[in-house]
């Protein structure tokens, strides 16, 4: 399945079941904001970031942007305390963690904590914790600050989506002991 498919299931799971958080999504980004980004953070999007990206760009308005965190988006969605980041966030954060030597910390190549192949799409307001593309391969990985971070946890933002998608469905048919559907919205409990 392509990250388009994955992402309209996810999509057509929001809209069936939570209208009123699908309905505050956000359209796609263009062309032009996304070679704009590529240039200012000095990077190429991997095509599936890019794909999603041109299907829906979750930024917030920018009189609804908080300057006193480190990220923002529509909180609550994929998960509680997290969200998918739009484009101008991603930038953001992104510029947040690349380093002049490319990873970090600078003596482990081997074993970083943030290499500049990685673009964030998934944040706590912190920045602390959330999940990457690595725009190399396209693989999906996780980071949390003190930890180690994860590399490849999905093979890519198709499988990604797909799980999003599998959670979807159990809070869907009741078997999340977390969330639930409530007045077309997700509420964590």
């Amino acid at each position: 399945m392509s990250v388009a498919e994955s992402w309209s299931r996810v999509m057509s799971l929001l809209r069936e079941h939570a209208p009123a958080d699908h309905a505050n999504l956000p359209g796609p980004a263009t062309e032009q904001m996304l070679a704009a980004a590529e240039e200012r953070m000095g990077i190429s999007l991997h095509g599936d970031l890019r794909t999603w990206l041109l299907l829906n760009n979750p930024d917030l308005p920018e009189e609804d942007v908080d300057d006193e965190v480190a990220c923002c988006g529509f909180e609550g969605f994929p998960d509680e305390g997290s969200f998918f980041l739009g484009i101008r966030a991603m930038e953001r954060l992104y510029a947040n963690r690349s380093t002049s030597c490319g990873f970090d910390p600078p003596d482990q190549p081997d074993y970083p904590f943030w290499r500049n192949e990685w673009i964030p799409f998934l944040s706590d307001q912190d920045g602390w914790r959330g999940k990457f593309i690595d725009v190399r391969d396209g693989r999906v990985g996780r980071w949390f600050v003190g930890e180690i971070t994860v590399t490849g946890e999905y093979e890519s933002m198709a499988r990604y989506f797909d799980s999003v998608a599998e959670t979807l469905t159990r809070i869907a048919d009741g078997s999340s002991p977390v969330c639930r559907f409530t007045e077309g919205r997700l509420v964590w409990s």
